[in-house]
C-alpha cells in the first residue's frame, strides 16, 4: 500500500520545517533502503514541504517503520504525528497530483514544484528505492501537473514563491532597473530567482556560488560570476540580496554583512531576502542598521488567499486523474490472481489435447473455446476491481483455482470497501448532479466511456449542491 508522511507550511511551523530540512535526503533514503517495513520510497523535501511517500505491505508496517523515521529526523514519535498529516492509499494520490499541481504551494500555481517532485523521484531512482507503484505514482503527478498547466492556467493567477518576495520587497526597491542585486546560490531556485527579476527589469544582477562549484547562470542569463574575494564589495553597493542555496551553514553571517555596510559607498539600505531552507542568513543580521531581512515564514504570511474560481477546474483535474490512478491500481492488485485463473485453465486444456492427441485443427478450435470460457470471467474481475471489490475477487479466485499458495495483495479492505460505497451511491447520485459535471452528461449517455462512473464518484459531493463541478 501506499502511504505519505506530509509536514507543510499549513500543518508545521517554520521551525520544525527548518529542522527536517536539515536533515539530509540521502539518511533518510539509507533508513528506507535498511528497513524491513518498507519496499521503497521517495523523500520530497522542498521550503515549505517535507514529505516521505511509502510503499509498504499494510499499515501496520508503516506504523512501525514511524519510532526510527522520527528518531533521524530528531523527533518523538508523538510530536511528529502532531505535526504531520499522514494519507493512505487512494488518498496519496490526490495528494501528491494536488502537490505537484501547485494547488498545495504557498504561492497557489506556482511552478516550480513539478521540477521538484521529478528530481525527487529521480533521487529515489539513484538510491534504487523506487517500486512499480511509486514509478506509477509519481508519473502519474507529473502527467497530471502538465495537465493542470496546459487547461487551468494556476500559473497565470498564481506567482512562485520568489516573485512573492520581490512583491513585498517592491515597496523598499522603488527603481528595479536602477538596483543592484546579489544573488547567492547557482541551483534550480537561482534560475527561477533571476527570471522573477529580469520580468522586473532588473539591470544589474551578480551570482555567487558558496561552494566554488561551476555553473552556467551567467552564460545563460547575462549576469556578473562574483568570486568569493570580491563578495563584500558586492555587498556594500547592493540593494537587494537573495539567498537560495542548500547549505547547513549560514552563507551570510553577522559580520559579514556588517562589514559590508561600514565600506565606504555602500547603498542607503539592503534588503534581504532568505529563500534558503534551512536558513542561508543568520536572524541577527535583521537587526542591523538600514538592514531589512525577509525569510520564507514571513512571505508565506503574506501569500494572497486562494482563488476558489481559479482553482475549481484545477481541483477536477486532480480529482479525476486520481480515480483513475486507483482504477488502474486496482486492476493491477488482481492482475497477478486472474493470470494465475487464466494459467490454470489454459493448463488443463493443453492438458486434454496432449491426452487426447487431436489433430491441430481440433486443437486451436479447443484453445480458441478455452479463451472464449475466460473472456467473461476475465471482463468480470476487471469491473469488479475497477468498482473496489479487489480484496473479494483475489479471494474467490484463490478458492476456485488457487495452487494452495495465496496471491498476496496490499489492498487496504477499509479502502476497498468504501470505494465500493461511493461507487454503488454514484448511480443514484447522478441524477441529482447539475447539468454543468463535467461527468453528468457522460454518465446519461448510452454507453458511458470507461471509468466514467469512478471518475464521477471523485467529485459527485460537491456536485450534488454546487452549480458548478467543485472538488475540495
Amino acid at each position: 500500500m501506499l502511504v505519505c508522511l506530509s509536514a507543510n507550511h499549513r500543518s508545521a511551523g517554520f521551525s520544525l520545517l527548518e529542522r527536517f530540512s536539515a536533515v539530509s535526503v540521502p539518511s533518510l533514503e539509507a533508513l528506507i533502503r535498511v528497513s524491513a517495513e518498507t519496499a521503497g520510497g521517495v523523500v520530497l523535501s522542498t521550503c515549505n514541504r517535507f514529505e516521505v511517500y511509502l510503499d509498504v505491505e499494510s499499515e501496520a508496517h508503516f506504523e512501525r517503520f514511524l519510532p526510527a523515521l522520527a528518531a533521524t529526523l530528531d523527533s518523538s514519535v508523538d510530536d511528529l504525528r502532531a505535526c504531520t498529516t499522514v494519507h493512505l492509499e487512494q488518498d496519496v494520490p490526490r495528494h501528491l497530483f494536488a502537490v505537484s499541481s501547485g494547488l498545495e504551494s504557498v504561492a497557489l500555481g506556482e511552478e516550480e514544484i513539478a521540477g521538484q517532485v521529478n528530481r525527487a523521484l529521480e533521487g529515489a531512482r539513484d538510491a534504487h528505492l523506487t517500486t512499480s507503484d511509486l514509478e506509477r505514482l509519481f508519473q502519474s503527478a507529473a502527467t497530471t501537473s502538465k495537465g493542470v498547466k496546459a487547461h487551468a492556467h494556476l500559473a497565470s493567477q498564481g506567482r512562485s514563491l520568489v516573485s512573492l518576495a520581490l512583491d513585498l520587497a517592491g515597496s523598499q526597491v522603488l527603481d528595479w532597473s536602477r538596483a543592484q542585486v546579489v544573488l547567492i546560490g547557482t541551483g534550480t531556485y537561482a534560475g527561477a530567482s533571476l527570471k522573477a527579476l529580469q520580468d522586473r527589469g532588473v539591470g544589474r544582477v551578480g551570482v555567487h556560488s558558496p561552494s566554488g562549484r561551476e555553473h552556467t547562470l551567467g552564460e545563460r542569463y547575462e549576469i556578473a560570476d562574483i568570486e568569493a574575494a570580491r563578495l563584500p564589495e558586492w555587498l556594500s553597493s547592493a540593494d537587494l540580496v537573495i539567498t537560495c542555496t542548500n547549505t547547513e551553514t549560514y552563507v551570510l553571517g553577522y559580520d559579514s554583512v556588517r562589514n559590508a555596510r561600514l565600506a565606504p559607498g555602500s547603498s542607503e539600505r539592503l534588503l534581504i531576502v532568505d529563500m534558503g531552507m534551512p536558513r542561508n542568513v543568520d536572524p541577527i543580521v535583521g537587526k542591523l542598521d538600514s538592514v531589512d531581512l525577509l525569510d520564507i515564514e514571513t512571505v508565506r504570511q503574506h501569500a494572497p488567499l486562494e482563488d476558489l474560481g481559479a482553482t475549481e477546474l484545477a481541483r477536477c483535474i486532480v480529482a479525476r486523474a486520481a480515480a483513475k490512478f486507483e482504477e488502474e491500481r486496482r486492476e493491477h492488485e488482481s492482475a497477478r490472481a486472474l493470470a494465475q485463473f487464466r494459467g490454470v485453465v489454459q493448463s488443463r486444456v493443453s492438458h486434454e489435447i496432449e491426452k487426447t492427441g487431436a489433430e491441430d485443427k481440433l486443437a486451436a478450435a479447443m484453445r480458441r473455446l478455452g479463451n472464449a470460457l475466460l473472456h467473461p470471467t476475465t471482463m468480470r474481475v476487471k469491473e469488479l476491481t475497477r468498482a473496489g471489490r479487489t480484496e473479494e475477487v483475489i479471494a474467490a479466485l484463490n478458492l476456485l483455482y488457487g495452487d494452495g499458495e495465496p496471491v498476496p495483495s496490499r489492498v487496504d479492505e477499509r479502502g476497498a470497501a468504501a470505494a465500493s460505497d461511493a461507487l454503488a451511491a454514484a448511480a443514484g447520485e447522478a441524477e441529482r448532479a447539475p447539468a454543468s459535471c463535467p461527468f453528468a452528461g457522460m454518465l446519461a449517455a448510452t454507453t458511458a466511456p470507461r471509468g466514467t462512473t469512478a471518475l464521477y464518484s471523485a467529485c459527485s459531493a460537491a456536485c450534488r449542491s454546487d452549480q458548478a463541478c467543485r472538488v475540495r
